[in-house]
C-alpha cells in the first residue's frame, strides 16, 4: 500500500499544475479564518461575522465543513488530471509493463483519494478547533466536541465525490471532457429534481425521496446549508412569518447512499480499465 501511494504522490508532485492546485486548495481553506475579520461599522449598522455566532461550538463544525466542501472542485481537478495524465504521458502502460496489475493501479488511485480526503478533514478539524477556541462563546468540553459527525460527513462526501471524478477520468480519458461531463451530470440531476418537484410531485416532499439516491444529490444531502440555523436568520424568518422545519443533522442513510455510490464508482473504474485495450 505504501509503495502504491508513494508512486501516486510522486506523480502528483512532479506535475506542476497538480501541485499548484493542491496547494491552492489548502491555502483557500485557511481563508475561512479571514471570515472572522469581516467587519462593517456604518453608524447604527454594525456587522461582524464572528459575533453572529458562526464560530461558536458546535455550529462551527457544520459551517466550516459546508464551506470547505464548496472548494472540493480544486482537488477534483487534480484527481481527474491525475487519471488523464496516465493516458497522455503513457505512464499507465509503463506501470503495467513494470509489473503493476490493473487492480493495484485502481487501488493506488483510490488510496490517493482517501489520503486527500483524510488530510483535508484533519486540516478542517484543526482549523475549526483553533477558530472556535478563539471566538466561540462556549468552550465546555462536551460542547466543543459535539456534532463531530459533520467531519465524518465531510470525509465521506470528499471520498464519494473524488471517486466519481476518478471514474470520469477513466471513462473519458481527457480532464477537460471529464470535468465537462461532471457539469452536464450536475445539470441532468437538476432537471430531474425540477421535474419531480414541480411536475410529478408538486406540493410534496416525495420528490426528495427519489432524488436522494442520485449521486451528486446524495453527496449534497450529507451537509445541508447552515446559514438558516443562525439566530439572526431565524429571527428574521419569524418576523416575516416563515417557519423553518429543515433537518440539519447528518443522516446515516445519506452516508450509506454515498458509500454505496463510492463502491459503484471504484468497481466501474476497475471494470473499465480491466476490459479496455491499452
Amino acid at each position: 500500500m505504501k509503495r502504491l501511494l508513494a508512486i501516486e504522490l510522486q506523480k502528483i508532485w512532479k506535475n506542476k499544475a497538480s501541485r499548484v492546485l493542491t496547494l491552492a486548495y489548502f491555502i483557500l481553506l485557511t481563508f475561512i479564518a479571514l471570515i472572522a475579520s469581516i467587519k462593517f461599522d456604518l453608524g447604527i449598522f454594525k456587522f461582524h461575522l464572528a459575533e453572529m455566532g458562526i464560530f461558536n461550538f458546535p455550529f462551527i463544525w457544520h459551517f466550516n465543513t459546508y464551506i470547505a466542501a464548496i472548494l472540493k472542485l480544486f482537488l477534483a481537478i487534480v484527481i481527474v488530471s491525475m487519471m488523464a495524465n496516465e493516458y497522455s504521458y503513457g505512464t499507465l502502460k509503463q506501470n503495467l509493463i513494470d509489473g503493476m496489475s490493473k487492480k493495484e493501479f485502481i487501488q493506488s488511485k483510490f488510496l490517493t483519494v482517501v489520503l486527500f480526503a483524510t488530510v483535508s478533514t484533519i486540516f478542517i478539524f484543526i482549523m475549526s478547533l483553533i477558530l472556535g477556541l478563539s471566538y466561540s462563546s462556549y468552550t465546555e468540553f462536551s460542547i466543543v466536541f459535539s456534532d463531530l459527525e459533520y467531519l465524518l460527513a465531510y470525509f465521506v462526501k470528499l471520498v464519494g465525490f473524488f471517486s466519481f471524478c476518478l471514474f470520469l477520468g477513466i471513462l473519458v480519458k481527457r480532464s477537460a471532457f471529464a470535468l465537462g461531463f461532471l457539469l452536464v451530470w450536475n445539470i441532468i440531476e437538476g432537471v430531474i429534481n425540477g421535474v419531480l418537484t414541480f411536475k410529478v410531485f408538486p406540493n410534496s416532499t416525495t420528490a426528495a425521496s427519489f432524488t436522494q439516491f442520485l449521486p451528486l444529490q446524495s453527496m449534497s444531502n450529507l451537509i445541508v446549508e447552515p446559514f438558516s440555523r443562525l439566530s439572526v436568520v431565524k429571527n428574521l424568518g419569524t418576523q416575516i412569518g416563515l417557519n423553518n422545519i429543515k433537518e440539519y443533522g447528518v443522516n446515516l442513510s445519506a452516508i450509506l447512499i454515498v458509500l454505496f455510490w463510492t463502491v459503484i464508482f471504484i468497481f466501474l473504474s476497475y471494470r473499465l480499465l480491466k476490459n479496455r485495450d491499452l
